[in-house]
């Protein structure tokens, strides 16, 4: 275990500790708070909590982690003091649900603000923002500005392409994506020749993509939209605002079937304490204000129509979104991770 501390801001008390449960986490249930479980950072969603209290009155409380959440409710069981479970990827949504710590939202405040595609049959899950998985690349060395996904296997980038692991959540989603638009035997050929055109073995986070293009080690990468809006407003980290400025996004298969996209969501707690709350909170995630902060803060796409995104995000490019149902996504990363493993693509 690294550490336990507790952080008050506000009226929002913050909780930080590793995946490791070797102590033993305590919240009160009183009708004038809720229990997050959250594994978004905690820059990202503070200010949406801050605001949240100071606009209803409810306390906030969070527990962070980068892993090991759903585990944690699971062993909880109707003893979990969690009321919401934030996190993101459409299949860490899919697995929360899959292990039974969900219940249904039933919110017509939900229903109105997040369009159905975004939600769950069921409400055992429901959209807050989605993020684009674009193609990040060198502005001196690759002069187009059209690419599809399907091309990074093309035999043109041989040597000039790097990315993260092939296992990383992210990833899975865009490789289920093509499993799901060509068939595995085609995605599967589709994988073996990117992981041919790889200047390097897949390694570090879309940050360390970009960084590779900067240091010539490569030409083109895949990323998050967010990641390159971070970077570029990165003042405590100027280098990767270097970095950032030598690559260029292109939006992939823009002129076809749209772009990858994922989500960042929420889960209301099957043994909710504060159901109320939590339901309350979640409407809130899904209402103008909340949504525009995610625009601002996080660089991520708003799912609640007729709010736009931030200035450096609309700089990007227009977005054109597959509109590939997410549960196909979710339902084909386990045969996305066979393949990735198949074809020995992070050895």
């Amino acid at each position: 275990m690294r550490f336990m501390k507790k952080i008050l801001l506000s009226s929002l008390t913050i909780f930080i500790l590793n995946a490791t449960y070797a102590e033993s986490w305590s919240l009160g249930n009183t009708h004038e708070e809720v229990n997050v479980y959250s594994y978004r950072q905690p820059y990202l969603i503070e200010p949406m909590l801050k605001r949240f209290t100071e606009e209803t009155g409810i306390k906030v409380n969070v527990l962070f982690a980068g892993k090991g959440l759903v585990d944690k409710m699971v062993q909880e069981g109707e003893n979990s003091p969690a009321d919401v479970l934030l996190t993101v990827d459409i299949g860490r949504l899919s697995s929360a649900v899959n292990s039974g710590v969900s219940q249904s939202i039933q919110s017509g405040i939900v229903d109105s603000n997040i369009p159905p595609q975004y939600r769950d049959p069921n409400g055992h899950w429901v959209g807050l923002t989605a993020r684009a998985r674009v193609i990040f690349a060198s502005i001196d060395r690759v002069i187009e500005n059209e690419i599809s996904y399907e091309e990074l296997a093309d035999l043109k980038w041989k040597g000039r392409v790097c990315i993260r692991s092939g296992q990383n959540a992210y990833n899975l989603a865009l490789f289920s994506s093509l499993i799901a638009h060509h068939g595995e035997i085609e995605a599967t050929n589709w994988l073996r020749g990117l992981k041919a055109n790889l200047a390097r073995t897949p390694q570090g986070n879309d940050r360390d993509q970009v960084k590779g293009i900067y240091s010539g080690e490569c030409d083109i990468s895949i990323g998050n939209t967010y990641y390159m809006a971070e970077m570029r407003k990165n003042e405590k980290e100027p280098q990767q605002k270097e970095w950032a400025a030598n690559t260029k996004i292109i939006m992939p298969n823009a002129e076809g079937r749209g772009t990858h996209m994922n989500l960042s969501g929420v889960v209301l707690a099957r043994y909710a304490p504060n159901l109320e709350n939590g339901i309350r909170l979640i409407e809130f995630l899904t209402e103008d204000v909340a949504q525009e902060m995610y625009a601002d803060i996080n660089y991520e796409y708003p799912l609640k129509a007729g709010v736009g995104v931030s200035d450096m995000v609309a700089s990007f490019g227009e977005l054109n979104a597959d509109t590939l149902d997410l549960i196909t996504i979710a339902n084909g990363r386990e045969m996305a991770s066979k393949i990735v493993d198949l074809v020995g693509f992070d050895e």
